[in-house]
């Protein structure tokens, strides 16, 4: 099977040319301070805890985690070098303890039950529904039991503004990998993978549509096959 890391990859904004402005227009246009401080507080990362920020972009959330709690060890992880450079930069003041490194989220290059948390911004909806499933298998395997996962992405949409809205990112990044925005089935795939406790009651209308904030966690104990059987 032909790896992540051998096929063509597409940045944030469809343009390597773009990703200068990714920043800029995530701000203006996602109301991304809100839903990036009510996702680090959901998370709420306690001193000494390992945390991997999934699609890690310019490194916005893995900053705001940082600055949370500077006891923390985050690896942000990222397909695009140039996004991964901007993130460097970024959270090169804070002295903590932060590492980046070019991956796929569909084959994390880490150890299982590695993170006490998995966080991930904006990312989700840039994936297939396959790749989505992938993802979060991988994420599964990563977590140590108990482990806790907290997304921020685009869902369903809470009106028909809304949803009008979300035509135009829909246009930019593809109607087959934000199918499941509009349908609001990632909480469907949470469970499948295997998370509990999956909820994602939280959202913020943006001007171009629903941000909404799922958590789930990975079970304390995994099911006895053997009794099963």
């Amino acid at each position: 099977m032909k790896s992540y890391s051998q096929q063509p990859y597409i940045p944030a904004l469809k343009y390597h040319a773009l990703t200068r402005f990714y920043d800029l227009v995530v701000r203006l246009t996602t109301r991304e301070g809100m839903f990036k401080n009510k996702l680090v507080e959901l998370a709420a990362p306690q001193a000494g805890e390992h945390v991997l920020d999934v699609g890690c972009g310019t490194g916005t959330l893995t900053y705001l985690l940082a600055e949370r709690e500077q006891k923390l060890r985050i690896k942000g992880l990222d397909a695009d070098p140039v996004q991964l450079e901007r993130a460097n930069s970024k959270v090169a003041a804070i002295g903590s303890q932060i590492s980046f490194q070019q991956g796929y989220a569909q084959q994390l290059p880490d150890n299982a039950q590695t993170f006490d948390i998995v966080v991930s911004s904006l990312f989700f909806h840039h994936l297939t529904t396959h790749q989505k499933r992938e993802a979060l298998a991988e994420i599964l395997r990563v977590l140590k039991p108990g482990g806790r996962l907290h997304i921020a992405d685009w869902g369903k949409p809470s009106s028909r503004i809304q949803r009008l809205m979300f035509f135009i990112v829909q246009l930019l990044d593809g109607f087959e990998t934000t199918r499941d925005s509009v349908k609001g089935t990632l909480p469907n795939h949470m469970k499948e993978t295997g998370f509990t406790d999956v909820e994602n009651s939280r959202f913020v209308p943006t001007f171009l549509g629903t941000v909404r904030l799922f958590q789930a966690k990975k079970p304390s104990k995994q099911p006895n096959t053997a009794q099963l059987n």
